[in-house]
This record gives C-alpha cells, sequence and structure tokens, in this order.
C-alpha cells in the first residue's frame, strides 16, 4: 500500500520536493499488510480502553465527594485512576504497540495466540484489580494485580521480541526499549504496593508510590507517547520523519529524567536536587519532541490535523503544565492540592487527552487498511468515521479537564461532579464513534452490497 496522491497546495510540489514531503508509504506502509494483526486483536484492545474511559468518568461522577479528602489510599478515587492508567491507557498502549511497532520496524509478530490470549487475563484482571480497589478489598486487589502484572509481563516479553529483531526507525526502538525496562519497574512497584494494602511492607510506601507514578506514566506510557509519535504524525500528516540522531537524543533525555526521578524517589542523594534535574532534563526533552513535532508539520502535505490536531496539542501543553507543578510542589508545604494537580495533569491532561487525540485517528485508519485487503475500492478512513460523536467528545472533554482541575484546587465536590459528568457524556459520545466504527468495517468486509451501503453513507 503506497501513501495517497497529494492534493491542493501539495500537488503542485516538484518530485524531489514531494518525496521528502511523502515518506510515509515506503518508510512505513509498504509490505505493511503482511504484518498487520488480525482486526480483532488490537480492535478488542481498544474496545476495552473505550469501555474503561467511560466507567472512569462514571466513578468521578458517582463518588465526588470523596474526591477533596482523598490521600491517596484505596477507596474509588483510586480505582477511577487505575480504569484510567490499565484499563484505558495500557490497554491502548497495548493495542497500539502491538499493530504499529511491527509495521515501523518491518518485524511481523507471529504469537497470535498468546496476544488473544493476553486480552482474556488483562481486561479481566483490570476489573476486579479497580473492584478491589474501590471496594477497598485486599483480596480482591491482589488476586485482579497478580492477572495485570502477568499480562503485562508477557506483554513486556512480546514487546522485547519484537524491538530485539527490529530493522530501522532506531529512536522508536530506544524508546521501547526505555518502556520496556520502565515497565519492570512499574510492576515490581505495584507488587510492592499490593503487599503494603495486604499488610506485608516490602518496600517504603512514599518510595513504592513514587516510583509506581514515575515508571508508570513518564516511564512506560511516557516513553511509549514519545516514541510513537514519530511513527503517527508522520503517517496522520504525510511528513517527513524526524531524524534519528535527533530521536535518540531526546530518549537519552527522557531517560535521564526518568533515573534522575526514580533516584529521587529511592531517597538516593540529595532528593531535591535529583527532582530538580529530572525536571529540566524532562523540560529539554519536550522541548527536542516539540521541536520535532513542528519539523514534521512544516513539511507535511496534511499540517492540519482538526480536532486530532488540537487535542495533541492539549496533551503536550498538558505535560508542560506537569513539568512546571512538578517544580513548584516542592515548595509548597503538604501533598494538597498540588499532589492531586499533579496527577490530574500528567494522566488526564497529557496522556489521556494525548491518546484520543490519536485513537481518533488512527483507529479509522487501521480500519481503513484492513479493508483494503482484497478489495478493489477500499473504504476510506472518512467513509468510516461518524464526525459528530468526536465534536461533542472533544468540547465535553476539555470541559471536563476544567471542572476536574478546578474541583481539586478548590476542593469542591461540585465541580469534581460537574467533571464525572461532561466527562462521562463525552466517553459516552466516543463510544459511539467505535460502535460505528466496527458495524461500518463488518459492512465493508462482509458483502459487496454492505460495501455498496457504506458507499451510500
Amino acid at each position: 500500500m503506497t501513501a495517497p496522491p497529494p492534493s491542493g497546495p501539495a500537488a503542485g510540489k516538484t518530485p524531489a520536493r514531494a518525496a521528502v514531503r511523502a515518506p510515509l508509504g515506503g518508510t512505513f506502509l509498504s509490505g505493511a499488510g503482511g504484518r498487520l494483526l488480525p482486526a480483532s486483536l488490537p480492535l478488542r484492545f481498544f474496545g476495552a480502553a473505550v469501555v474503561f474511559h467511560l466507567l472512569a468518568w462514571l466513578v468521578v461522577l458517582i463518588t465526588a465527594a470523596q474526591w477533596p479528602q482523598w490521600r491517596g489510599g484505596l477507596g474509588p478515587p483510586l480505582a477511577a485512576l487505575h480504569l484510567v492508567t490499565l484499563g484505558t491507557l495500557a490497554a491502548s498502549a497495548i493495542g497500539a504497540s502491538l499493530q504499529l511497532l511491527p509495521v515501523a520496524t518491518r518485524q511481523p509478530l507471529q504469537q497470535l495466540r498468546l496476544i488473544a490470549a493476553l486480552w482474556w487475563v488483562f481486561v479481566p484482571g483490570v476489573a476486579l484489580l479497580t473492584f478491589g480497589m474501590g471496594t477497598a478489598s485486599p483480596v480482591l486487589l491482589a488476586a485482579g494485580a497478580v492477572a495485570v502484572i502477568a499480562a503485562l509481563l508477557v506483554f513486556g516479553v512480546l514487546l522485547g521480541l519484537n524491538l530485539r529483531g527490529a530493522r530501522g526507525m532506531p529512536g522508536v526502538v530506544a524508546h521501547g526499549w526505555g518502556a520496556v525496562a520502565a515497565l519492570l519497574v512499574l510492576l515490581g512497584s505495584a507488587a510492592a504496593l499490593v503487599a503494603l494494602w495486604s499488610g506485608h511492607s516490602v518496600l517504603d510506601r512514599d518510595a513504592a508510590r513514587g516510583l509506581h507514578l514515575l515508571a508508570g506514566v513518564f516511564g512506560f506510557m511516557g516513553l511509549l507517547a514519545l516514541g510513537l509519535t514519530h511513527v503517527l504524525l508522520p503517517m496522520f500528516a504525510l511528513g517527513r520523519v524526524p531524524p534519528d540522531r535527533e530521536q535518540l537524543i531526546q530518549a537519552a533525555l527522557a531517560g535521564a529524567a526518568i533515573l534522575a526521578g526514580g533516584a529521587a524517589a529511592l531517597g538516593l542523594g540529595r532528593p531535591t536536587w535529583l527532582n530538580g534535574a529530572a525536571t529540566v532534563l524532562g523540560g529539554a526533552a519536550l522541548a527536542l519532541h516539540l521541536h520535532l513535532v513542528r519539523g514534521v508539520l512544516a513539511t507535511a502535505m496534511r499540517s492540519d490535523l482538526g480536532r486530532s490536531g488540537r487535542l495533541m496539542r492539549v496533551g503536550w501543553a498538558g505535560l508542560g503544565l506537569t513539568l512546571l507543578l512538578a517544580l513548584v510542589r516542592p515548595a509548597t508545604q503538604g501533598d494538597q492540592p498540588w499532589g492531586l494537580l499533579f496527577g490530574a495533569a500528567a494522566v488526564a491532561g497529557w496522556l489521556l487527552t494525548f491518546l484520543f487525540g490519536v485513537l481518533q485517528r488512527i483507529l479509522p485508519f487501521l480500519v481503513s487498511m484492513h479493508a483494503a485487503q482484497g478489495r478493489r475500492r477500499p473504504p476510506t478512513p472518512a467513509a468510516l468515521t461518524l464526525e459528530l460523536p468526536l465534536v461533542w467528545h472533544l468540547r465535553c472533554h476539555l470541559l471536563a479537564l476544567a471542572a476536574l482541575a478546578g474541583g481539586l484546587a478548590s476542593g469542591s465536590a461540585d465541580l469534581i461532579r460537574l467533571a464525572g459528568l461532561v466527562g462521562a457524556l463525552g466517553a459516552a459520545a466516543f463510544a459511539l464513534f467505535f460502535q460505528v466504527l466496527m458495524r461500518r468495517m463488518r459492512d465493508a468486509t462482509a458483502t459487496p452490497a454492505g460495501e455498496r451501503r457504506l458507499e451510500k453513507k
């Protein structure tokens, strides 16, 4: 499969310039059909992410009165947080990385039955774990944690096997290896926290919490988000791929920031200085990342990514706000409200917002690639997309973020309840988009009559 021909202003470019502007076909999609997983494998992880996203906002809505007093222990706020981090972010990361990394690294995955079994362990495990957190049941929490840790270990092995055989994309591969290393730290700190909640001290509580937050948000999810951007953005915008050297520098800066933050969490050296160094290095990585993003868009045939691009930009702003809060927080007394705002900025403002900017683009794109196999006129991503739910999701998501930030800063349960209500409406709208996408995929791949019905839509 090759990239579509340029249209509009790009159509008048010289052949040499057009080649620079559109490396997508040769770099990512040439022969990609042979490296695609069966559609049901990645899409089941994305479907679980959509459902868990809705559940997370509903938990916020129902339990808003408990949020202003929450200090990080067991209860509904912790359950809602992990419905987002594990249920939405990690499930999407599994689906996206297992599908996109083989395309980028030219290394197909062979363990299809293992990937299918992974879903049946991970998704029920997340449901059990978060239910145990919400009800403060150590037994249910421990049972769910065992399933989730086992599933993520298997995922880490699959990811490592694919990265080991990678051909090309050294910057993306470096971010991937960093994410694998962070995943191991994440799972170790998760086991330590579960042991603490079960009455067994393995690691100091503050150290375990600090490592867990750092390895999960900035290490595992953060490095995957930064690395996969260099695959996704050139695909979306049809622009040049950032230079390998600059991608590797970005990975080194981000990795050094995570190492400094991890040393601070363990109480090594001077934690205040280490936290400051981690923030400065993280800011440098973000600045370089945005420079590379600007370079992609400057060479792109399709530089305006619409709603998807706006959500990505809000996500990057959320990361910048997170780093700013990291600088402010050590100078304040106590953990409230800066600790809650820091977590909300990192998880909801950055990762969740960026994720949904990506999902509304990548889901129709992947479905169209699967529908193209064996078809004379495959459906375009635009033909598969119902736009109105995405409009409502964007509005509701941004309003929910603002209400959540205001509620956490002021301790207002009413604002947090409003965030839960509006966030749930936005999540329901995105779920409708996903349901229609699945139905249109079935119409496109089932029969010629179904293909004609899709064209009429």
